[in-house]
């Protein structure tokens, strides 16, 4: 792979090549992403979804809207960290092509701010939900209708996937979604492969899946365009991960590490006093000693070691990006940054701590619960009436039921196309509309 092709300006449809060198500095192709994406309405409806804490209205939790803004601002400290040393080590790309270390700040900042877009409502235990309906569920009906790699798409729905589709889906009257720059598309792609085969290695790019059959063509375009490496070809083809993808999930990594364990702490789901040892390890070689003890509230402690932890962890993740760049750029890294950095151990220290505390609360798992039989009766519902509608057998409840269903998603010609239409009507309601509608369709008048 190599960075000419990796910052393609490129967007879907276009009739002309986008040269850097001719763009306008006041309006920078990649940074027309980041204004598309923030107004965006599925990025709005990210200020009402879980990022820790379902249903949470306390003032001080991250939703997965904040959790979004504050991963796209080390995002582009990262991409702009990166970017600099790249273009020092390949002067061509400023000399004759116009590239500024800007740029690949702006290219991770746009694909951070959109990494959960395609999130459920109630967090990770959404997309749970959502393929257990089809696995274990009234879901696995569908299966005789779909093929493998259709049911797989279900069972194992993937925000990441259903975020790709949200960027890129072409609707009546909308042409290639967001039509973001090809680099941006790249650098939001973690699992650049189908849902099946699955976890066919241990390699991070492996983990999960990319995109879904719907969206394989558009895929494969940006791929290709990107001249990231093919790992696997003929029915099951796959991809090497975007080198940029690395810093998006490095921003991901430290927010979540950092971030999360703040609010359990400001939950008092985590003693201040054990806590702050923790982060203090974290930053022992950057911390002002005299400075931290001047402080007298716990929120201005914490704030402190935040601050410090995450720009340590920048700086960390940067230089393993830099010292691995040769092998990134072969499709030959494997790992996420983080993996490599020289405070893992500090890291996973915070991450079991957050696990026991925070994740598995009483208060996370009474919501999460119920957030598995709001989307179970929702699917249930929805599904029901659309492919019933689809073979002629709806009744008039399924009637009423899909007038609550926005045209967009209102397709009935049945099979893949209607089932997966709905997930994504259901991944895009927000914690408090999903209750809202859950309400309705069991009678509740307000």
């Amino acid at each position: 792979m190599n960075w000419e092709e990796l910052l393609s300006l490129k967007r879907y449809n276009d009739k002309h090549k986008r040269l850097r060198k001719e763009q306008d500095e006041t309006r920078l192709g990649f940074e027309v992403d980041y204004d598309r994406v923030i107004f965006s309405s599925a990025f709005r409806s990210l200020q009402d979804k879980t990022q820790v804490i379902p249903l949470s209205k306390t003032d001080f939790v991250h939703t997965r809207l904040t959790h979004s803004l504050e991963v796209s601002v080390v995002g582009r400290s990262l991409g702009r960290v990166v970017g600099k040393t790249i273009l020092d080590k390949h002067p061509y790309l400023a000399e004759v092509h116009g590239y500024k270390f800007n740029d690949f700040g702006a290219i991770v900042a746009a694909a951070a701010l959109a990494h959960d877009i395609g999130n459920p409502p109630f967090g990770h235990s959404g997309e749970k939900a959502i393929g257990e309906y089809f696995k274990h569920g009234n879901g696995q009906k569908y299966k005789s209708q779909l093929t493998d790699k259709e049911f797989q798409d279900l069972i194992d729905f993937e925000g990441n996937a259903n975020g790709f589709r949200i960027l890129t889906e072409t609707r009546e009257g909308i042409i290639g979604g967001l039509r973001l720059s090809y680099a941006t598309l790249g650098a939001f792609m973690k699992y650049p492969k189908q849902s099946l085969p699955k976890k066919p290695t241990s390699q991070i790019a492996d983990k999960k899946f990319g995109f879904f059959q719907a969206d394989k063509d558009i895929f494969e375009d940006v791929a290709q365009e990107l001249g990231l490496k093919q790992t696997r070809t003929g029915e099951d083809f796959s991809y090497a991960r975007h080198p940029l993808t690395f810093l998006v999930e490095a921003a991901d990594d430290i927010c979540y590490t950092i971030i999360d364990f703040e609010d359990g702490i400001n939950l008092g789901l985590i003693q201040e006093e054990f806590a702050l040892e923790y982060l203090i390890k974290l930053v022992k070689n950057t911390i002002q000693t005299d400075k931290y003890h001047a402080l007298t509230t716990t929120a201005d402690r914490l704030a402190y070691l935040r601050a410090l932890s995450i720009s340590t962890l920048i700086n960390d993740a940067a230089k393993v990006f830099l010292e691995n760049e040769e092998a990134i750029l072969n499709g030959d890294f494997h790992v996420s940054l983080l993996d490599k950095s020289a405070y893992k151990a500090q890291i996973e220290d915070i991450i079991s701590l957050s696990v026991n505390k925070i994740y598995k609360s009483a208060d996370v798992l009474q919501k999460e619960i119920v957030g598995y039989k709001i989307i179970n009766q929702l699917l249930d519902v929805f599904c029901g009436a659309v492919m019933r509608t689809s073979d002629d057998t709806a009744t008039n409840y399924d009637k009423l039921i899909l007038n609550l269903l926005p045209e967009k998603y209102k397709i009935t010609s049945g099979g893949y196309a209607s089932l997966l239409a709905v997930t994504q009507f259901i991944a895009g309601l927000t914690d408090g509309n999903a209750l809202l509608i859950f309400n309705k369709i069991n009678g509740a008048l307000v």
